[in-house]
């Protein structure tokens, strides 16, 4: 890998880090479903133009009804299951659970795909799982039900990312990663569309949450897309999504620095058996990576 490279894997690591941050930041002000509208719309918006640019659109319309589905189980409906989430847990307990989807993605590949579960798979699920526990139970604050609420939501986020990844496999082979970024983040606007009129903002979005949204939309969403799909190109895929490992890293990086959070003994040691699990039940250790995980 070159330097470019790595600073291209560590940039997009710090911006979908920060997704955390930006959710943490405008999701009490604009809630989690207002907020999550305006990042995919201004993310497919904002893609929109390179799309037509490459000639791309061919592709959307011939598969429009997958990347429908595809926009909400891997944008609309994690998305905003994870800004519902960040109303309670700090920006990098969030993302930890978030690190969990390349767990439950062995588990989709087991049930749906039928891929054999190994010894180091199931060994992978049990770190995992005992890291979700650490980081749950081993915390030094009351544990209410909103606490339990916004953990279950972050993994419903992260089990949807793990159904989302095969399903794109299956059903959008031949399409170009650009089309499905592009078509992905404004089906998932229109899915939420409805839900509009029922969830109004608690208060009028000041300028620094503006910014967050803008920030959220234009950075941690189509500037990663775009980082992403080209360290794909650069390095593969499979040195490219070692950037699963990096962002909650990041994403407690920014919770320290600008919202000042603490980083607990339970987050460091979930953070840990989490990560692990994940390395060992994709052979990272072994064979290199092949996790399942979805862009936050």
């Amino acid at each position: 890998m070159r330097l470019s490279d790595l600073a291209e894997l560590l940039l997009l690591a710090a911006l979908w880090g920060g997704s955390f941050l930006f959710m943490r930041l405008a999701a009490p002000v604009l809630g989690p479903i207002w907020l999550i509208e305006l990042r995919v719309l201004v993310a497919g918006l904002a893609l929109l133009p390179l799309l037509l640019r490459l000639k791309l659109w061919p592709h959307v319309r011939r598969a429009a009804l997958p990347l429908f589905v595809v926009g909400c189980i891997n944008s609309a409906l994690p998305f905003s299951l994870l800004a519902f989430a960040s109303l309670s847990l700090p920006a990098g307990f969030t993302s930890i659970v978030n690190a969990t989807s390349p767990l439950f993605g062995s588990v989709v590949a087991a049930v749906w795909l039928k891929e054999r579960l190994t010894g180091s798979r199931l060994l992978g699920f049990a770190l995992g799982f005992a890291g979700v526990t650490v980081l749950i139970g081993w915390q030094p604050v009351v544990m209410t039900p909103a606490f339990f609420r916004a953990v279950a939501a972050g993994l419903l986020a992260s089990s949807l990312y793990a159904i989302a990844a095969p399903y794109a496999r299956q059903q959008l082979a031949g399409v170009p990663p650009i089309a499905i970024a592009t078509a992905s983040q404004l089906s998932a606007a229109v899915f939420l569309l409805p839900a509009l009129p029922f969830t109004l903002p608690v208060a009028p979005p000041s300028a620094s949450i503006l910014a967050a949204v803008l920030a959220l939309a234009l950075c941690s969403t189509s500037l990663a897309y775009i980082l992403y799909f080209r360290l794909i190109q650069n390095v593969g895929s499979t040195k490219a999504l070692t950037v699963t490992y990096l962002v909650p890293l990041f994403a407690m990086l920014w919770g320290v620095t600008v919202l000042e959070e603490t980083v607990t003994a339970s987050m460091v040691a979930g953070c840990s058996l989490i990560l692990l699990g994940t390395a060992i039940a994709n052979d990272l250790l072994g064979k290199g990576l092949q996790s399942r995980a979805g862009p936050s």
